[in-house]
């Protein structure tokens, strides 16, 4: 066992997980920069729904598989259950107002914002630098959070400098 290998074991020797602050937690997993996206569906009446989220990640390329997840507690978890189709996009750096505008809980959050609706009735928000069009294969409650995979069906991207979150905050990238 290497150096570092045996500190980690030894932390976790003594730290319970059912000791864990979750204060601690946060902080420390916000170490972990991530990207910022808003994950768009179809409301059960048919009207857009928008849901800030950078618990986005790539799960597999064959088949094109993606995950996210979302707190149970959220309004809208119902509307993720399989075969149901939804939208990853990914925000730019220049996109924190949008972000933060899917973020608050307003009534209408698609107030002022660009997009189109897919056919499937799904919203694209505009000028997203990427966008994946997926549908809902797999749910599981896991903790406090709704585990979500998506199949990706179609995706298109404008690459651009991302909207990054770290320590609680937006971010970007220096070159």
């Amino acid at each position: 066992m290497t150096t570092a290998n045996l500190a980690v074991a030894e932390r976790a020797e003594a730290m319970p997980a059912n000791e864990i602050d979750p204060r601690e937690l946060r902080d420390t997993l916000g170490l972990f920069a991530t990207g910022v996206t808003v994950v768009t569906a179809p409301g059960s009446d048919g009207s857009p729904v928008g849901i800030t989220a950078n618990s986005f990640s790539s799960l597999s390329l064959d088949p094109p598989l993606v995950l996210w997840s979302l707190a149970l507690k959220s309004k809208n978890a119902h509307l993720f259950q399989e075969g149901k189709p939804f939208a990853i996009n990914f925000l730019a750096a220049q996109h924190q107002e949008l972000a933060l505008q899917f973020a608050r809980p307003v009534a209408d959050k698609f107030d002022g914002v660009a997009h189109t609706t897919n056919a499937r009735n799904v919203p694209l928000l505009d000028g997203a630098q990427a966008q994946l069009e997926c549908t809902v294969s797999f749910t599981k409650e896991l903790g406090d959070h709704l585990l979500i995979v998506g199949q990706v069906d179609a995706m298109r991207s404008e690459p651009a400098d991302p909207l990054l979150f770290y320590r609680g905050a937006f971010a970007s990238l220096q070159n």
